[in-house]
């Protein structure tokens, strides 16, 4: 069985902008007051961006990759939301993409959207449930928010071709920014939310699962968590992770939050993915962490045993951002990444290995 994975797809903001149908572009963050100047900022670096461009054309080259593929699930961290509404959360910066645009999404066939970060309610409660209404009337299944807790806890559901049941799940812990006054309730919209990592909270995300887990399933645990910036991996990140696949409840853990691509481990022939850094940003021409490169961004293609999940196989094709639009990269680009996801799997058992046409292997 064959998933696509990547981390933060921002497709609000300046990225809604070049889209066809944008939404105003009025912005309420302390320097900027128009979501059309981070165009202004990528042309500044990279040239013209000519605008309004097609649905797909965010996708660039990935989209061929991905459909090429055709893996059996499309997984994406959504980190904007997704409505026309005009009342911002006064938080300093609010990602928006209107509606309208969904078909950004569906051009790249996106099964299913992690809306567990701390993004989906910027603004407000009605442009979350605008949010939830919009993705799943355009057919594409949600998971880690909703009108309840049970809603937002519920996983998304998937019957592969290859006879296998995928269910997803996604959280988002409070280390990613995400305030503790998003968390649904009984009574309140809002998102999955961790308020730690603790091994109660660890035993509680197990039970939960186990209740909706059937015999030959698979499990993808999505979670938005961690800093933006740097390498490190903290031990209660790991501890985690851990402990949901000793339990024998969980696949895959797809990690995200970070603006760049962090170390990766395979543990009891489990994929753990801690950070998988941007994929759709609209970053491009904003300075002070050049030397994390996060215009390289990786797209993310694993392979697992239908009956144990065991991974088999994880390639990871690397792509760069320039006029919001993902292109391939140059091969000291690739060896680039590669020495960095080398360094940072030193200490957790893994490496990695660069093939024709850049495409990175992991190695265990």
């Amino acid at each position: 069985m064959d998933l696509f994975l990547c981390g933060d797809g921002m497709t609000g903001r300046g990225s809604d902008q070049i889209l066809p149908q944008p939404s105003e572009p009025t912005l309420y963050e302390p320097s900027l007051k128009s979501a059309r100047a981070y165009i202004e900022l990528a042309e500044r670096l990279n040239g013209p961006v000519p605008r309004p461009l097609g649905f797909a054309y965010i996708w660039g080259d990935a989209l061929a990759e991905i459909k090429a593929r055709s893996p059996s699930l499309r997984l994406i961290n959504l980190e904007t939301s997704v409505t026309t509404s005009s009342e911002p959360l006064p938080k300093g910066i609010n990602y928006r993409m209107h509606p309208a645009n969904i078909p950004c999404l569906l051009a790249a066939g996106i099964d299913c959207c992690v809306l567990a970060n701390n993004h989906v309610l910027d603004w407000r409660v009605s442009g979350l449930l605008e949010t939830v209404r919009s993705l799943s009337e355009a057919g594409i299944a949600i998971v880690g928010a909703g009108k309840t807790v049970e809603e937002a806890a519920r996983p998304a559901v998937f019957n592969t071709h290859e006879g296998c049941r995928v269910l997803v799940f996604a959280f988002g812990s409070t280390t990613s920014g995400i305030p503790a006054g998003w968390a649904a309730t009984e009574a309140q919209p809002g998102v999955n939310l961790l308020t730690d990592l603790s091994r109660e909270t660890g035993r509680q995300v197990v039970s939960h699962i186990g209740t909706h887990r059937q015999p030959g399933d698979l499990v993808v645990v999505s979670l938005h968590w961690g800093d933006n910036w740097g390498y490190e991996i903290p031990e209660a990140q790991r501890r985690f992770a851990h402990q949901l696949i000793d339990a024998g409840v969980v696949d895959v853990v797809h990690g995200h939050s970070s603006h760049h691509v962090k170390g990766l481990e395979v543990y009891e022939g489990k994929l753990i993915l801690y950070g998988c850094g941007d994929f759709i940003t609209d970053y491009e021409g904003i300075t002070g962490n050049e030397h994390y490169r996060p215009e390289l961004v990786l797209a993310y293609f694993a392979s697992l045993e239908n009956e144990s999940g065991r991974l088999e196989r994880l390639e990871m094709v690397p792509f760069r951002s320039r006029r919001f639009r993902l292109e391939r990269v140059r091969n000291e680009d690739s060896e680039w990444i590669r020495r960095v996801l080398s360094r940072e799997g030193r200490g957790l058992g893994t490496s990695v290995e660069v093939g024709r046409g850049g495409i990175l292997t992991l190695r265990w």
